[in-house]
């Protein structure tokens, strides 16, 4: 997991912590997307693929708990629970439906950085229907090494952006991600027209015809997706 930069949902009501812990996460080199509460993370998590879920245990309409129950129905992706220092029999029953870990609030972000790294450590590398090495036609991206080569084996030269948009796009092959998203995703200053430049960039390097792209696709009103062979 570590060659692969990790996708985090943080869900908190909070929009202060939400903001914080996004800023923090993503300078610690994690992609960081929000959700304001459980409704919210359901239909991210319909679109997205994540490697671990931050839930906060006290959310309105639905807890972090309800929540968490639904989602071990059909998901081992792994989480961690925010808790108020009080709620000591909720970290339990947290523990006991399926949470991976849990941080009592206020807490050290450091120390939330090290539990995320402990368990992604001890996570399968490859998720669900994932395929490591994309094929696009003249070369390959292989998503766990973050390399594009061509196919007699030489390595093309891409930047820290490319790899990032590559991996995005390819971990969710043929899903249609928008420009806002992306930019989002990345973090790092990115916006809408930066991300435009970016794809123009790339498809140079891994399109036979880059005006007239085979799979870094543009989809009209929509965004970008990227259609592997």
């Amino acid at each position: 997991m570590e060659n692969i930069k990790a996708h985090i949902l943080v869900v908190d009501d909070d929009t202060r912590l939400r903001s914080l812990l996004q800023r923090f996460l993503r300078e610690n080199g994690f992609y960081v997307s929000v959700a304001k509460n459980a409704s919210n993370a359901r239909q991210q998590l319909q679109n997205y693929l994540f490697d671990l879920l931050i839930v906060d245990i006290m959310m309105p309409e639905e807890t972090g708990l309800q929540f968490l129950h639904k989602l071990r129905e059909e998901s081992n992706i792994p989480v961690i629970l925010l808790t108020a220092m009080g709620e000591t029999e909720d970290r339990i029953v947290g523990l006991e439906t399926g949470a991976d870990d849990y941080l009592p609030k206020p807490f050290e972000p450091k120390e939330l950085v090290l539990r995320i790294k402990n368990i992604l450590r001890r996570t399968p590398v490859v998720k669900e229907n994932e395929k490591q090495v994309l094929d696009l036609g003249l070369c390959l991206y292989d998503l766990q090494k973050k390399e594009l080569f061509s196919k007699n084996g030489q390595l093309i030269h891409i930047t820290p952006v490319e790899q990032a948009l590559l991996n995005v796009l390819g971990q969710k092959s043929g899903q249609v991600f928008s420009r806002e998203r992306l930019a989002e995703i990345l973090g790092a200053g990115q916006n809408p027209r930066s991300i435009d430049v970016q794809i123009t960039r790339l498809r140079k390097k891994i399109e036979t015809d880059s005006k007239n792209p085979r799979f870094l696709q543009t989809v009209r009103g929509k965004g970008y997706m990227l259609l592997p062979q």
